[in-house]
């Protein structure tokens, strides 16, 4: 199936949201040693800089629901880009400690958002053929975000801007933010939320341009999935959907239990407590960074051939394997040299497997009325396991650098037997498809 200009650029527009999610998530990691000695912060207190905005993405993800279905994914994206813009100009201005942590919650909330509608409205554009790379070329972006940000951390780095540099280094997300802004006025609507509300003539276009062979068929499965129902309101929680809630939260809880995030946001921290010095940890944070984009573009090619199912298991065995590795390290002092190969291998089998996988499984395993309130739901526990982790790590870290590797390790280990058992294989399937196979017509 050829990629049609409409798709291409649908996906490319809307997975920019997924940028601005990684830069926003990881450029924190180059200036926690600046914040902590400019206000004096205690572990506990650089917990809750970090943590912050991770609150308002847990807000932002059991939000967004709401204005993705009334106004649309696309319009509601707009809001996510002013909110981004927001974050880094009073990021970079802040005059207090308190005010970073309310402009960093402001980014918590684009980012929660950006986590629900990004993969929403791509899967719902995309031909099931291409939906697992295209809704994984958001993934794409948020590696890309988070390597841009560990380098322009680096870059900035070397300017020698002093104690303004934490400033400048939050600051420069402003200028994506005003360019996805603009770039998300030149995408059509989602065709499912168009035929949601009746606006049938313009869903057919959209799928016309996105390249679907038989649009109109296409638009026919849609509505009947629908079940001429109000798309917004049939209640989520409900014991026919207990497969698909079972299958969104716990693919999401174990994203978090992987110590993903809690790796991103300290890393320059976790190659200071072993050894390395500023400028070492902001280069070696850049080689784990190329390396979550390069194992992402790997899992790219192979999501739709492969499976989401086979990702997830062999990921589940690699990252375990580093995980114990780095847990060694700690616990033994030796062998700091291996640090970073081992945190890279981390980062490789994690963006290989959960990373790629993570937003297009949740957002094919709900039918079309509640996809938008599962998607939350989804988001919301990625995200509030991803507070606690991340919030909890520099108190657990400072008694002991290697027990809480130790234990995401184990987690690792759960996650591939609860797969094994548990998960099916939703390649090459249709959204109206799987409804039918998860028993949720």
């Amino acid at each position: 199936m050829k990629l049609q200009g409409t798709l291409a650029r649908s996906t490319v527009v809307a997975a920019l949201g997924g940028l601005l999610f990684g830069f926003d998530t990881a450029v924190i990691a180059g200036a926690t040693g600046a914040l902590t000695r400019i206000f004096q912060l205690s572990p506990e207190a650089l917990g809750v800089t970090v943590a912050s905005a991770l609150l308002g993405t847990i807000l932002g993800s059991m939000l967004a629901g709401w204005p993705g279905d009334r106004y649309g994914r696309r319009d509601s994206l707009k809001w996510m880009a002013l909110l981004y813009f927001a974050c880094a100009v009073g990021c970079g201005l802040a005059w207090n400690w308190n005010s970073l942590v309310f402009f960093r919650f402001v980014g918590g909330l684009a980012v929660g958002g950006s986590s629900v509608l990004g993969p929403m409205y791509i899967s719902e554009i995309a031909p099931a053929r291409l939906r697992g790379r295209l809704v994984g070329f958001f993934q794409f972006n948020i590696v890309l975000g988070i390597l841009l940000a560990y380098l322009s951390n680096y870059v900035i780095g070397t300017f020698g801007l002093g104690e303004n540099e934490w400033r400048w280094k939050l600051g420069v997300q402003a200028v994506p933010a005003v360019l996805f802004w603009i770039m998300l006025n030149t995408i059509p609507r989602s065709p499912r939320w168009l035929a949601s509300k009746g606006r049938d003539g313009e869903a057919l276009a959209t799928l016309t341009a996105v390249g679907e062979p038989d649009p109109a068929a296409e638009l026919a499965e849609i509505k009947a999935s629908l079940h001429a129902e109000d798309a917004t309101g049939e209640a989520l929680f409900q014991r026919r959907y207990s497969i698909p809630l079972f299958l969104a939260i716990s693919v999401s809880i174990f994203n978090q239990l992987s110590g993903i995030n809690a790796v991103l946001y300290y890393l320059n921290d976790i190659f200071a407590k072993a050894g390395f010095d500023k400028v070492s940890g902001d280069l070696q944070a850049v080689i784990v960074g190329t390396t979550n984009l390069v194992f992402t573009i790997l899992a790219m090619s192979m999501i739709d051939r492969a499976g989401r199912k086979t990702l997830l298991l062999v990921g589940s065995v690699g990252t375990s394997l580093c995980l114990g590795g780095i847990a060694a390290i700690f616990l033994s002092g030796q062998n700091q040299e291996k640090l970073v190969w081992l945190l890279a291998g981390f980062t490789g089998f994690f963006a290989f497997s959960q990373g790629a996988v993570i937003w297009v499984f949740i957002s094919e395993v709900f039918p079309n009325r509640v996809r938008a309130k599962g998607q939350s739901l989804g988001s919301f526990t990625h995200w509030f396991m991803n507070a606690i982790v991340s919030g909890t790590f520099p108190l657990m870290a400072e008694k002991s650098g290697g027990y809480p590797f130790l234990f995401f390790s184990a987690m690792m280990a759960l996650q591939f037997f609860v797969v094994l058992f548990s998960y099916p294989e939703t390649k090459g399937v249709t959204l109206e498809e799987m409804q039918h196979k998860l028993g949720v017509d």
